[in-house]
């Protein structure tokens, strides 16, 4: 077991002045792929928001420590330079801006360092052969015109230069036909170590049959009602959250 990286303690969140997190708890460690999944309106999305420092976000409750150090009061930027990173469900169509001019300014604000053009173009084409992506794509406009797997294949790339502690990815798999969803798990595979962890948020299953994630949890009403491996993926897909209804009350 890796060193402990991330721990939620009886989180508690609200939106607009609803609550939406009741009491998360929840223990991520170096070198692990933890899946959250949860029917639509279950808070899964709020998580992510909640850990990246989303200010539309109240914590009303408890603490997140990342790398032993509460961060409830940090700011997005700082919790990013950290090490946290949050992959959009619908990333923005940027146009005018290149996916490498939008990666460079991205590194330049997380490590705080300038990146000089012809070092960070090394860098940006070496991920780019690790993701088998064709070399033009970094000149194209950010989002811009992209299918649905482009647009995700893009945030793995983002992963990829940024080298995030953490990486959190919100519905990554939304939308996707199986082709895309092989290169955002390839991607995820090929950058795991045990220096780094990943949260994915889903709401299907379908992602964990092309990834071997080591902890499966399922968040309802709330709260994080059950924790296990794949094969409790495969208990939900048989049954459903229908399943775990008891558990609103309780």
């Amino acid at each position: 077991m890796g060193e402990n990286l991330l721990e939620i303690k009886n989180l508690r969140a609200t939106v607009e002045g609803k609550e939406i997190l009741k009491g998360i708890n929840l223990k991520v460690n170096k070198g692990e792929i933890h899946v959250i999944m949860g029917p639509n309106g279950a808070g899964k999305s709020t998580l992510a928001n909640v850990i990246m420092g989303d200010p539309t976000y109240e914590i009303t409750g408890g603490e997140i420590t990342f790398q032993g150090e509460s961060i409830n009061e940090l700011e997005v930027d700082k919790r990013a330079r950290k090490g946290i990173f949050l992959s959009f469900q619908y990333p923005e169509e940027i146009p005018g801006i290149s996916v490498e001019n939008f990666l460079r300014t991205a590194k330049a604000a997380v490590t705080g360092e300038e990146q000089g053009i012809f070092q960070f173009r090394k860098l940006l084409l070496e991920k780019m052969a690790m993701l088998d992506m064709k070399e033009e794509y970094a000149g194209r406009y950010l989002n811009h015109g992209f299918s649905g797997g482009e647009k995700k294949k893009n945030e793995i790339l983002q992963m990829a230069m940024l080298e995030p502690v953490l990486a959190i990815l919100d519905e990554t798999d939304s939308g996707l036909d199986i082709d895309a969803i092989r290169i955002v798990t390839e991607g995820i595979r090929k950058i795991a170590s045990e220096e780094n962890s990943f949260l994915i948020i889903t709401h299907y299953n379908r992602i964990l049959d092309y990834l071997d994630a080591d902890y499966v949890h399922i968040l309802m009403y709330g709260r994080i009602v059950k924790s296990g491996d794949i094969s409790l993926a495969k208990e939900i897909e048989e049954s459903g959250f229908i399943a775990l209804e008891e558990v609103r009350n309780g």
